[in-house]
């Protein structure tokens, strides 16, 4: 029996998730002490996990207002999770190592590849002392241009106010803590007018969902656009369609009672949040239906590989897009930027859609189904947990058990990654080498 166990060997997909499952089986127990809550009474276990879950895989969803429920030392461990997420499990063990003086063994550097989305393990630990010092300075910039507004509004509670909002913006987690008895759930709808709190999360969230190495090629080489990698290129070009697009959309569907100004801020916020951030300045019950499905669209994309995000990625959609095209135009193979797009990248990529597509849609079926609730208003709940967004039409905190458990397994998986779940359960097993006779299959 020890020999057996002696003889287990984790692959760096399987560390990443047992770690991330790890980090929100603590936060749960954490978050169930007395203290944790305003009442000091015990956290029910289901509750505790999936406002841990929501955390860590940086979503946003809770049954649970942050602001009203929480004590200060629940909201602290909440950020903590949330700051633990948006680096990824593997980053934060690497960075206590770097700091304890210890060695980062070939092992753990290989890992910490697949946890970033890095290209190569040359270079691993200097890119990660490069995401943490970016990290800890951009949500200081962004604390600090937060401060005037909530130390305005709340006074010394504020400088509290500014850092959460500031971590939960770039790490794309859409947690708030502005809510009080009688006015719970408000997430930001009160600063709906406010140029300079739109502006600053707006800008978190963006920076926070462009990932890692998108980062490290703006400090690199600026505005040389020629010079970025394939893949920076890729996320930036997707990235802006999917702001100006559905902000248009928004602006022409909804919000005609609003003037120019708040309808301009609100369609732009409403078309940034949806990729994973879970903020909102509007009561999104109250817009279209098209406008809702588009949302659901933006959910499941989510954000950049190597980010604070989560979903299926811009880049996902970006290939699974540019290989119609060229299916389209009878090309033999996909492209971009005068550089072709291997085979396997496509064939990853259509993987990954089908799973997050199914994964939700089983989702959406089971709660409405659960609950007896429209498929409509299910399948956005579901969208938004497994895109790890946050953004809800107030369905989440009244549903039942079953609903919920459901509801966490998105989330991790949203969080985790379908190929990095995929990866973790079929590495090691034997791999078919054999080649059977090809026979074509008629499609379209």
């Amino acid at each position: 029996m020890s020999e057996n166990l002696h003889k287990i060997h984790l692959t760096s997909f399987q560390v990443i998730i047992l770690g991330f499952a790890g980090v929100i089986l603590s936060g749960a127990l954490l978050l169930m002490l007395p203290w944790a809550s305003v009442k000091g009474a015990v956290t029910p276990f289901h509750e505790a996990l999936f406002t841990a879950t929501s955390a860590v895989c940086v979503t946003g969803l809770v049954v649970q207002d942050t602001g009203s429920y929480w004590s200060s030392f629940g909201q602290a461990v909440i950020l903590l999770l949330i700051q633990t997420g948006g680096f990824g499990v593997v980053t934060v063990a690497a960075a206590v190592s770097m700091m304890s003086g210890r060695k980062i063994s070939l092992m753990q550097r290989s890992t910490m590849q697949n946890a970033i989305s890095a290209p190569k393990v040359g270079g691993i630990v200097r890119l990660t002392k490069f995401i943490l010092k970016g990290t800890f300075l951009i949500e200081g910039m962004g604390a600090l241009l937060l401060l005037p507004v909530f130390c305005h509004d709340f006074g010394w509670k504020g400088i509290w106010m500014a850092v959460f909002h500031s971590v939960s913006a770039f790490c794309n987690a859409g947690f708030d803590i502005l809510g009080r008895e009688g006015h719970l759930y408000p997430s930001i709808v009160g600063y709906a007018d406010n140029i300079l709190v739109n502006g600053v999360i707006i800008g978190l969230i963006i920076i926070g969902g462009i990932g890692f190495l998108t980062w490290e090629d703006i400090c690199e080489y600026k505005w040389k656009f020629k010079n970025y990698r394939m893949q920076s290129k890729l996320i930036l070009a997707t990235t802006v369609c999917l702001i100006i697009f559905p902000a248009c959309f928004f602006f022409f569907a909804d919000f005609q009672h609003l003037p120019v100004k708040s309808r301009f801020l609100a369609s732009v916020f409403q078309s940034v949040t949806p990729r994973t951030a879970g903020f909102n300045t509007v009561d999104i019950t109250m817009m279209t239906e098209a406008s809702k499905v588009v949302m659901i669209l933006l959910m499941l994309i989510g954000g950049s590989p190597g980010s604070t995000a989560g979903g299926m990625k811009t880049t996902t959609f970006a290939v699974l897009l540019l290989n119609a095209v060229a299916t389209f135009k009878s090309q033999e193979h996909a492209g971009a930027f005068g550089r072709r797009i291997d085979d396997q990248v496509i064939k990853n990529a259509a993987s990954i859609a089908m799973l997050y597509f199914m994964m939700f849609l089983a989702g959406g079926i089971v709660i409405s189904t659960a609950e007896g609730l429209p498929i409509l208003g299910s399948l956005f709940e579901a969208a938004s947990a497994m895109g790890t967004v946050g953004l809800t039409l107030g369905i989440t905190p009244s549903l039942h058990k079953i609903s919920l458990y459901v509801l966490i397994l998105l989330m991790y998986m949203g969080r985790v990654g379908g190929l990095t779940l995929i990866y973790a359960v079929f590495s090691g097993k034997n791999k078919a080498n054999a080649r059977f006779p090809m026979e074509k299959v008629m499609i379209g």
